[in-house]
């Protein structure tokens, strides 16, 4: 298992109530690493968070670990069976992808950004 992967998992193993229920896919194609994340439904909220907030922080670590391992990393979170996501969800997710392609940061804006 990759240290991307890996770091990922722990992480979200750590946030939810299933942590049986996490599992992580990781491909690797021309954009760089893409982490599938898929967790228990009622697990959903944690992972998003208040405004997306907690998944915003998870993808912020995330492009800190690859830059650490020179690598592009995305993360993608499934929506589980039986989800009770709000409309708004989708396009929260879909911003945020689009905002770590099209607006890369150096390893300093991506820590800056994780100071409270």
């Amino acid at each position: 298992m990759e240290l991307d992967q890996q770091f990922l998992e722990q992480l979200v193993k750590a946030l939810v109530d299933h942590p049986e229920s996490v599992h992580v896919n990781r491909t690797v194609d021309e954009m760089g690493v893409l982490l599938t994340l898929d967790v228990h439904a009622e697990d959903m909220g944690k992972i998003i968070g208040r405004s997306g907030n907690t998944a915003k922080a998870i993808r912020t670590l995330l492009r800190v670990v690859g830059m650490k391992n020179e690598a592009r990393v995305n993360l993608k979170i499934n929506e589980p069976a039986g989800g009770t996501r709000s409309a708004g969800a989708d396009t929260i997710m879909d911003s945020n992808i689009d905002e770590v392609q099209n607006n890369p940061k150096s390893l300093d804006e991506a820590i800056e950004g994780l100071r409270i």
